[in-house]
């Protein structure tokens, strides 16, 4: 049995570690963790940057990795507590973002001012505890390659949203995106398409705009 697992098999063990990396009822690590445990941990591209201003909620049993020539801006927060984050190269997350694992961005993406893209969801079936007390859900979330996602947008646990897509300003995404579409609204629905036969972005007729 590795390491890991013996931790993971003991609660009073899984317990007291868990204390030495995150304070209690918090989610940002302790700050050893972040100078001397994540540095040696995750992985970083050359001539990528996480501005100073950037929440880094990274800690160690889960990936964080950033990709060549990207750029993470101020007041964002990465949180990989509950699922790893993934970002490729020569991508930028904007000013405010909120990204909560799983998520796995692509390569040359890049996303707007004050994006959340959260691959939790917490459980509310037990009406007789608080909903915090339930336990929660992840499922991955994919942006793939060559997509530009707007200010204020939403996407939900789950979502693949497809390579060369845009998601207009203030959607909220709750089904995945084919490739190569523009999205629009709550919820998001696709209102154009590259047609490669003619070269060009055709629109969609509404009752077409239904996201698979």
């Amino acid at each position: 049995m590795g390491f890991k697992e013996k931790i993971k098999s003991s609660a009073p063990l899984k317990k007291m570690v868990h204390w030495m990396l995150v304070p209690k009822g918090q989610a940002r690590p302790r700050a050893w963790v972040k100078w001397v445990v994540n540095p040696f941990y995750h992985t970083r591209g050359k001539g990528s940057s996480i501005r100073r201003r950037t929440r880094m909620d990274v800690l160690p049993w889960n990936n964080f990795e950033l990709g060549a020539n990207s750029t993470i801006e101020d007041f964002t927060t990465i949180n990989n507590g509950v699922g790893a984050v993934r970002i490729g190269s020569n991508t930028r997350i904007g000013l405010g973002n909120t990204i909560i694992g799983p998520v796995t961005i692509a390569n040359d993406v890049r996303l707007a001012q004050n994006v959340v893209l959260s691959g939790l969801n917490h459980e509310y079936e037990d009406v007789t505890r608080p909903i915090h007390a339930q336990g929660v859900s992840t499922a991955l979330i994919t942006i793939e390659e060559a997509t530009w996602i707007g200010a204020n947008v939403t996407i939900v646990a789950g979502v693949t949203v497809g390579k060369h897509c845009v998601v207009a300003g203030g959607s909220v995404v709750t089904k995945d995106i084919p490739p190569y579409s523009v999205v629009v609204g709550n919820p998001a629905r696709v209102v154009k398409q590259y047609d490669f036969s003619s070269n060009s972005w055709e629109k969609v007729r509404k009752r077409e705009a239904v996201l698979v």
